[in-house]
């Protein structure tokens, strides 16, 4: 199945340039999952890891506290002859992102990795800093004739979400970025595709005769999408109060698996036909008005309570919180698609923080047969990797009666609820950008598309049309959360 779906091409020779290399996810998330595809022999003979900041360092103190967050943070253990190989090809630059004379002394920099270690002029820019940065640091490598839409040497650049913090941002943002590096270099990362169940979906629908018959309306009654958190914002008020649940997960996380569940075949399965398809689901989602909303939406915030047998502070009481904030915390939609296929059919998403349970995962209600319970195809995400059946059975006995079994493939099942797999995902993301693979990276069509279902959303929320509804800690979000799909006679499904 890889091999069909992810169109992977040799590997190419470069520079991994990261601004903001001495941030959290530099050392938490990227050079670990370098490490690891040079473990698994992944990268290319000319490689190199080029970490650009503001703090004063010289090489050999990086490559300590990389090796610190590879020891630390990679799921390969270190070996000394691997990682020599691997820290030196590990280079520090001190720069001041906004100073645009700097970036022609780090082209100087860089070109000289080139002459060391046959990285031929290649460059992947990963932008692993403050989003406010974005436009300044495209500006500048485009003054500094770092970045353009030639062939060979390539230059990509990598965006970390958000994307924008609103529609007219993410334009704003776009119109930079697309001018300096052209569509086709442009990443917007979002590492829950770079997930493995996530990837699975579309293995699972249409290479088995077993599932796509049936991935219509004619057998399915509705789907959920669920992304619960157990954790609050840690420490992210200024970000949080800018975006909310509808900005930090549904427009893109939540809206992504929505659109691989329910595209249609892809004409090849290359990156272009596949988004192409994922464009349309997202252009199809009924739009709400003020009349809809309010049935279709529920938002919510949590307050101060209890979980876990301690304390826990509102939303309203974090740092950089505003005391009266009107930003949801709890997001969970009712989407209806306008298309033959889905006619019908219910998607119901719910994502929060504070919840009764960390999990993110899918569940695929088929229409009941009879007075029986239904059958579910789930797949779970996080912090479980699992997909299961759930069918119905004669219950062993002389009794004849109909019970529900459930048969199970487990890629990663023994995780400790505390531990993160997006590492990996990290792993599979990086090595589509050095082969030019952007089969798992949002396109500007589809990005646009889903700030503009979440700014209706928004701005029916300004009018009054969605209230803020309040919960405690440790539960599924408000009340009326629970009433979505009980109105339809349906429930959520917390398995």
């Amino acid at each position: 199945m890889n091999t069909v779906i992810m169109n992977n091409v040799n590997t190419s020779s470069c520079v991994f340039v990261i601004f903001g290399g001495t941030g959290d996810l530099a050392h938490r998330k990227l050079i670990p999952a370098l490490y690891n595809l040079k473990y698994q022999d992944l990268l290319p003979s000319g490689f190199a890891i080029a970490a650009v900041g503001r703090k004063d360092k010289t090489d050999e103190e990086y490559r300590n506290e990389a090796y610190n967050s590879v020891k630390k943070y990679a799921r390969f253990e270190i070996s000394e002859d691997l990682w020599n190989d691997f820290c030196r090809r590990i280079f520090y630059k001190k720069l001041d992102f906004t100073r645009a004379e700097g970036y022609f002394g780090l082209n100087e920099f860089l070109s000289g990795i080139d002459s060391e270690l046959q990285t031929e002029g290649n460059r992947v820019y990963y932008l692993a800093t403050a989003p406010g940065n974005f436009e300044i640091i495209a500006d500048n490598l485009h003054a500094a004739n770092m970045a353009g839409n030639a062939l060979k040497p390539w230059q990509r650049v990598v965006i970390e979400k958000p994307f924008g913090s609103s529609l007219a941002s993410a334009r704003q943002l776009n119109r930079k970025i697309s001018d300096v590096f052209g569509e086709e270099n442009v990443y917007r990362i979002d590492h829950y595709l770079g997930k493995e169940m996530v990837q699975s979906i579309m293995g699972l629908r249409f290479f088995n005769t077993l599932f796509e018959p049936l991935w219509s309306n004619k057998y399915i009654d509705n789907i959920q999408i669920s992304s619960c958190e157990t954790i609050g914002i840690e420490n992210r008020g200024e970000y949080y109060e800018k975006t909310g649940a509808l900005g930090d997960m549904v427009q893109n996380h939540m809206l992504q698996i929505l659109a691989l569940l329910a595209m249609e075949p892809p004409t090849s399965f290359n990156a272009e036909a596949i988004r192409d398809e994922k464009v349309k689901v997202l252009a199809s989602i009924k739009e709400f008005t003020s009349g809809s909303v309010a049935r279709n939406v529920v938002l919510g915030q949590y307050a101060e309570g209890e979980a876990g047998g301690r304390k826990i502070a509102g939303y309203r009481q974090e740092r950089r919180v505003s005391p009266d904030s009107q930003t949801e915390t709890f997001a969970a939609l009712k989407i209806e698609l306008d298309n033959p296929r889905w006619k019908g059919v219910p998607f119901y998403i719910r994502t929060g923080k504070r919840l009764a349970a960390k999990k993110t995962d899918i569940v695929i209600e088929l229409k009941p047969s009879g007075a029986q319970v239904p059958n579910l195809i789930v797949i779970k995400i996080q912090p479980k990797e699992e997909l299961f059946i759930r069918f119905n059975t004669k219950k062993p006995g002389i009794h004849g009666k109909i019970c529900p079994v459930k048969m199970t493939y487990c890629q990663k099942c023994e995780i400790c609820e505390a531990e993160n797999n997006s590492p990996e995902a990290y792993e599979k993301l990086i090595i589509d950008v050095i082969n030019g693979d952007q089969f798992l990276f949002t396109r500007w069509d589809g990005v646009e598309k889903s700030w503009s279902f979440i700014e209706k959303i928004k701005a029916l929320k300004e009018e009054g049309k969605c209230s803020l509804s309040f919960y405690r800690p440790g539960t599924w979000g408000p009340e009326a959360a629970e009433h979505l799909p009980e109105r339809d006679g349906r429930h959520w499904w917390n398995l």
